[in-house]
């Protein structure tokens, strides 16, 4: 048999912490939209607000009144995605079991999320939150003020969306049906 053609289905804790992040991946998506259009301006530095010049804005109508819920969801989602996530790579190096059928460029892109786009993710969300910085000052000093941190955290959440449409459209490609049954 071909190395292309082996499927394997996954773990059981693979198969169930994909669909937890899935589902949070969708409320983070959600919830980082309803936070988005509250202040669709980013800016470089420590400081920004509507009356200062912001580095790019993006052409969005501003609406006040979903910040509230959409910050709630959004800081329950990636708590559980955290927590979700941790177990994945744990039982996964605990595992350390090699899918035959997955390229080097592939393995490389996931090992990319993994411990570099998501890390950089949750340390860019957390620098926006004062009681972390107020713990944890140096956090601003990596990425250069609370606002940058903001401008980094949604240019890594686009990137984290486009390797969602990656991973979609290359589960489609490879065999629909087949990717989906070892995944559920």
């Amino acid at each position: 048999m071909q190395a292309a053609t082996v499927s394997r289905r996954h773990s059981g804790v693979i198969r169930v912490t994909h669909w937890i992040n899935a589902a949070c991946f969708l409320a983070l998506c959600v919830s980082g939209y309803a936070i988005l259009i509250a202040h669709p301006r980013f800016y470089w530095g420590w400081t920004g607000y509507f009356d200062t010049p912001a580095a790019f804005s993006l052409p969005l109508a501003v609406n006040l009144d979903q910040t509230g819920w959409g910050r709630n969801l959004h800081f329950l989602a990636a708590w559980i995605t955290l927590f979700n996530g941790l177990l994945y790579v744990g039982w996964s190096a605990a595992a350390l079991r090699a899918r035959p059928a997955y390229s080097v460029s592939r393995k490389a892109a996931y090992a990319g999320v993994v411990f570099v786009l998501l890390p950089l993710m949750i340390l860019s969300g957390l620098t926006m939150s004062p009681g972390i910085t107020a713990a944890y000052p140096q956090l601003f000093g990596l990425f250069g003020g609370r606002q940058s941190a903001r401008t980094i955290h949604f240019l890594l959440g686009a990137a984290l969306v486009a390797f969602l449409i990656g991973h979609v459209a290359m589960t489609i490609l490879t065999g629909f049906r087949r990717n989906m049954r070892n995944i559920l």
